[in-house]
């Protein structure tokens, strides 16, 4: 109505685009006098799944309308003047979209496609656009939750004025692909875990933080409570309040997730699924807590771990094993060790001193490994596998350190 009001003409006809023949009927009906200058293909299906649970037909019904059609109008008309050619793309094919890989491989087709038309001398852009205010069929489906998880990663709605600005704006770039999406910088800022790699040139270097002890790591807030490289240190951390700040940690995340306001929120020994946890969230809170420990951490952890306290549990098996001390890079310092006392003079009264350390650095190690009984057992074997000292006494290992130190 608003079109025949300004002097245009409208014409719909219905068909299904992805089909040639059917598309090929339909282009015929354009009168001669008023012949084919322009496409812009706007349609869109969505699927959603996460990765792993994708099935074809999550894959068919999400491709079919936005690449067969493209590429049947691509042939199409590629012999006819057009002015322009515009596809409708998404963000989500660019920066990414939790549990859209399927939607992401078709916007990805049609923003190759443009560059392909592009290189053929053909007019085209892919517009990859954001969330729009004005609620879709497409996006009629999302919840507030839905929304509000959307402002955390860093995207805004579009209202249609500006998405309509960003449109004709779009139309005078040079290039095949555009992204017409109103991003909150500060919240990907703040969320460095999960920022686009696409980004950071954009958004900046992450700052560089350890997170060391409960209070960084039960302070949260609204924002994520680590970031990459950084590494949450359990280091003179006592048992009962390590596993706390654990607890604390999981269960700040798990209520951004849902957004809510405090921590206090969540129960740690109630169930994620009971608490309203599905695919998408599980994945948001693996993300969030990978990025404040610095570990990797599957998708599944939720499900394997249902409850905050058997994640936290986790967490905390998993960064123990990370500091464990690594036996090649000890040995490689023992090496060192070997090769400075070589440099001691024979008489030198610090080859004692040395000698006395060593032999109880010795006997700790030994009785360490036999459970306390090693250190005082003068006749004690050193056995071990390929052990060159494996047939010699703990008391015979010690006077030939002497030997060695007194040159």
């Amino acid at each position: 109505h608003q079109l025949t009001q300004l002097g245009a003409t409208t014409t719909i006809t219905t068909c299904d685009t992805s089909n040639p023949q059917q598309l090929t009927t339909a282009l015929a009906t354009i009168p001669p006098q008023h012949p084919l200058t322009g496409i812009i293909h706007t349609a869109g299906t969505l699927h959603d799944a996460l990765l792993t649970n994708l099935t074809p037909q999550h894959t068919h019904t999400t491709l079919q309308p936005k690449t067969h059609t493209a590429w049947h109008l691509h042939q199409l008309t590629q012999h006819t003047h057009l002015d322009f050619f515009i596809l409708f793309s998404a963000a989500g094919g660019v920066l990414g979209s939790a549990g859209q890989a399927n939607y992401a491989a078709a916007n990805g087709y049609l923003d190759a496609l443009a560059d392909y038309r592009r290189g053929a001398g053909l007019p085209a852009v892919s517009m990859a656009w954001g969330l729009w205010e004005e609620v879709s069929e497409m996006t009629g489906g999302l919840g507030e939750e839905d929304l509000a998880r959307l402002r955390r990663a860093g995207v805004l709605p579009l209202s249609s004025a500006d998405g309509l600005a960003l449109f004709d704006l779009a139309l005078g770039q040079d290039r095949p692909l555009v992204l017409p999406v109103r991003l909150d910088l500060a919240a990907m800022r703040a969320r460095p875990g999960a920022r686009p790699a696409l980004l950071r040139g954009l958004l900046g270097a992450a700052p560089s933080r350890v997170v060391a002890g409960s209070a960084a790591v039960a302070t949260g807030g609204t924002g994520d409570a680590g970031e990459p490289g950084a590494t949450l240190s359990l280091s003179g951390i006592p048992a009962a309040e390590r596993a706390y700040a654990l607890r604390e940690l999981v269960r700040t995340q798990a209520a951004l997730v849902l957004g809510y306001a405090a921590a206090d929120a969540i129960d740690d020994e109630r169930g994620f699924l009971d608490a309203g946890y599905d695919s998408l969230r599980a994945v948001e809170l693996r993300n969030r807590l990978s990025a404040a420990t610095g570990l990797r951490l599957p998708s599944t952890l939720v499900f394997d771990h249902p409850t905050p306290a058997e994640v936290a549990g986790r967490l905390d098996e998993l960064l123990r094993e990370r500091e464990r001390p690594d036996a090649e890079a000890l040995l490689a310092r023992l090496d060192g060790v070997a090769a400075d006392l070589s440099a001691v003079a024979a008489d030198d009264p610090a080859r004692e001193r040395v000698a006395t350390r060593l032999r109880a650095l010795l006997a700790g190690v030994v009785g360490a490994a036999d459970g306390g009984g090693g250190s005082g057992a003068g006749g004690e074997r050193l056995a071990g596998e390929g052990d060159e000292f494996g047939d010699v006494s703990l008391d015979e290992f010690l006077d030939i350190v002497d030997d060695e130190l007194r040159g």
